[in-house]
């Protein structure tokens, strides 16, 4: 199996389509048991439609803007904070700078404005007749004090987060569960793979399924390109889904969002909204679309995100990372991933032992509910909203234990490709190198190498080749297939297994 050369990468997908499910309904009914607090119990099921576009899921999955303070879950306190420690580093800022700050509409930071200047934390140095949004704010004495308390709390600045109910409710609307998965559409999805036929129809039930994944098999046959392939396909074909930049658990700050991770589809409306920069002018910034933005500006729109691991796994990258220094959290790995793909790769490879890594994850499989602590030692529950893949060429009985499997609904065997199945490989791997192909290179290996014996691998064909370029390039010839070349090269490779 080989990754074909892709076309335009830049297909849109149509969005996605959720279809009301036992399984989706199961999932509302376990978040609301977990989360008693939260909204659980007014969860409402998107509706069913034919044919959803991604304009459409845009539309039904979005996040209404918050008209009053208690509507943005944060309290009088928390806000005010957030605005104090803005002003404490900006030295002075206009209201709607404040207000694009903290990514809330002007009325609400109005509320925090009104509340430190009657406090007398906060002084106005200049304005415009055309309200408190285009006053310039100035820090007091006290205003100095009280933002230097603040920041020793917690040093965060930026967009103000999302508490975590707000975000519970969010996943449940956006979970993998139910993601419309066609075999036309999953074909598409992998249109630039080389695979034997047949794998697609147990890919695809699993996708449905958006339960955990185990592909094992020998090395060398591409089980880290047909995971990412499924990643691939939610990426693309999965619709769009919202993530917060932070996420607020009672009076701890946990940042979410990662642009390394995320791949942000809101850039040009953001753009649109963003005023005048003051440096290079002196218009006074359009106040209409922050003073009443039509969705919660916390959120960002993202692609269904992809998070790949490897050997570099292991259990403290599962849990939060807390920094001392600032006082906040950052979230896990697995926790960025919700939506999205969380692939495991080269498992039973991780500096954790399988089993200790399993445990880990025994009951978030079953539940889909992942449990954090924080710093003072309090637990608390977030969505485990992904679909997470385990990719590994090492014997699975040697890895996990009869009650590990059966919490991996599906497992999928990548093994040696038949004759024509490598055959197809080794022509597009001399299609990729510009070399031409000629039948000898697959005859010579099947003659003296794998018919004696050794399974042949799906990487084969492009590590001889690469050895045949080098030999050519050391000669200062042209690369081609002749018997002297595919023997020299093999010699080299295969000698060394």
């Amino acid at each position: 199996m080989i990754d074909r050369p892709g076309e335009d990468e830049s297909k849109d997908a149509s969005g996605q389509a959720f279809r009301e499910t036992d399984s989706q309904h199961d999932l509302n009914d376990l978040y609301s048991d977990l989360f008693p607090g939260s909204q659980a119990g007014e969860w409402k099921q998107p509706e069913k439609k034919a044919n959803a576009s991604a304009a459409a899921a845009k539309q039904d999955h979005s996040i209404p803007a918050p008209n009053t303070l208690e509507q943005t879950g944060l309290s009088l306190n928390q806000l005010c904070n957030l605005v104090l420690k803005q002003l404490y580093l900006q030295g002075s800022a206009l209201g709607i700078e404040i207000s694009r700050s903290a990514h809330l509409p002007f009325t609400i930071i109005d509320t925090a404005l009104v509340f430190l200047k009657d406090d007398k934390c906060i002084e106005v140095t200049s304005g415009n007749l055309i309200g408190r949004s285009s006053y310039r704010f100035n820090l007091t004495e006290l205003g100095r004090i009280r933002a230097r308390e603040a920041f020793e709390q917690c040093r965060y600045v930026g967009p103000a987060p999302v508490p975590l109910d707000a975000y519970v409710k969010q996943c449940a609307l956006q979970t993998v569960v139910g993601i419309d998965c066609t075999p036309e559409r999953l074909e598409a999805a992998f249109s630039d793979f080389i695979i034997r036929e047949g794998l697609l129809d147990e890919l695809g039930p699993a996708v449905c399924s958006g339960r955990s994944i185990f592909i094992y098999g020998p090395p060398g046959n591409g089980k880290t390109l047909i995971a990412k392939g499924l990643g691939r396909f939610l990426n693309r074909q999965g619709g769009e889904i919202y993530i917060p930049y932070a996420l607020q658990m009672e009076n701890s700050i946990i940042t979410l969002f990662d642009p390394t991770i995320h791949q942000t589809t809101d850039d040009l409306e953001l753009q649109d909204r963003a005023p005048t920069d003051l440096q290079k002018g002196s218009r006074i910034p359009e106040m209409k679309d922050w003073a009443k933005p039509e969705t919660d500006l916390r959120w960002r729109r993202i692609r269904r995100p992809v998070v790949i691991t490897g050997g570099e796994l292991n259990l403290e990258m599962l849990d939060l990372r807390y920094n001392k220094v600032s006082n906040f959290y950052t979230a896990p790995l697995h926790i960025k991933a919700n939506g999205g793909v969380f692939l495991i790769d080269d498992f039973g490879r991780q500096l954790v032992s399988p089993k200790d890594l399993l445990n880990r994850w025994i009951m978030p499989l079953e539940d889909r509910i992942d449990y954090l602590t924080l710093a003072t030692g309090k637990k608390f529950a977030v969505p485990f909203e992904q679909l997470i893949v385990f990719s590994t060429n090492l014997d699975p009985k040697e890895l996990v234990d009869e009650a590990f499997l059966r919490r991996i609904r599906h497992k999928i065997e990548i093994t040696a490709p038949p004759q024509d199945v490598f055959t197809e490989i080794a022509r597009l791997c001399c299609r990729q190198r510009d070399i031409e192909y000629d039948p000898v290179f697959v005859n010579y290996l099947y003659d003296n190498f794998y018919k004696q014996g050794k399974a042949p691998r799906s990487s084969d064909p492009r590590d001889l080749l690469e050895i045949i370029q080098s030999i050519c390039r050391f000669k200062g010839k042209k690369p081609v297939l002749s018997a002297e070349l595919i023997s020299e090269a093999a010699q080299r490779f295969f000698c060394q297994l």
